[in-house]
């Protein structure tokens, strides 16, 4: 049913225009009364996004199950994939629906409040990441809208190409953007390989009172006979 009115819907939003087509006829195209359409979306933009409450609510779980082992501006890198992952369910859908808030203002609105919502969640788990930290909430409100903005960047040049570009590469490398500018690299498990570095021990004896500019010179000359 719910499958149903979406369809439904963007046969004759693509047909009419959106504001030329009612909940009316859309319950009419479908076959079902008006109690149907309202069980399933409280208004005609949520038809135009069926699938957002459906993701917001799988980003929130997924953030909710890390723990401290994961390195937190990863984390929310790739929750924003979640994001992603529904976009690219279903392509066709994706680049139509693109193309009607394009050319509808109230659904351009509507896109940036439920875009809003996602950056708050990714806002609010860096914040408990962050807590103690100095700066940590400026910091975790500038890193969740840093990858909202990358992840848009990237899926509203996937959307543009009709969707014949590789939106997961076009992704990965907006985030990894945002990865090498606020996160660290990942920490190498206890017991892998590792190239073991020699230690150098320098040994410097100075006289007291010596200017801290020769105590300097002194070990830059140690390290230079290497």
């Amino acid at each position: 049913m719910r499958d149903a009115l979406v369809a439904a819907a963007f046969q004759l939003f693509l047909e009419r225009g959106y504001e030329q087509t009612t909940i009316d006829d859309i319950v009419a195209l479908a076959g079902v009364g008006r109690r149907s359409f309202f069980r399933y979306f409280p208004s005609k933009e949520d038809v135009v996004f069926p699938d957002h409450e459906r993701c917001l609510a799988d980003m929130t779980a997924f953030l909710s199950s890390g723990g401290d082992e994961h390195e937190p501006v990863r984390r929310v890198c790739d929750a924003a994939r979640l994001v992603l992952r529904m976009y690219n369910e279903n392509p066709t859908f994706s680049v139509q629906r693109y193309r009607l808030t394009k050319k509808v203002p109230g659904l351009r609105a509507y896109e940036l409040s439920v875009v809003w919502r996602y950056e708050r969640a990714l806002a609010d788990y860096l914040r408990g990441r962050f807590a103690g930290r100095r700066d940590g909430t400026l910091q975790a409100d500038v890193i969740a809208a840093a990858v909202v903005a990358a992840h848009n960047n990237a899926l509203r040049s996937w959307l543009r190409s009709d969707g014949q570009r590789d939106a997961g590469a076009e992704v990965d490398h907006a985030l990894g953007y945002v990865q090498s500018a606020f996160g660290h690299p990942p920490v190498r498990p206890v017991g892998t390989h590792q190239e073991q570095l020699p230690e150098d021990v320098v040994v410097v004896v100075s006289r007291r009172g010596a200017p801290m500019w020769r105590v300097v010179q002194e070990i830059e000359s140690a390290f230079g006979r290497d």
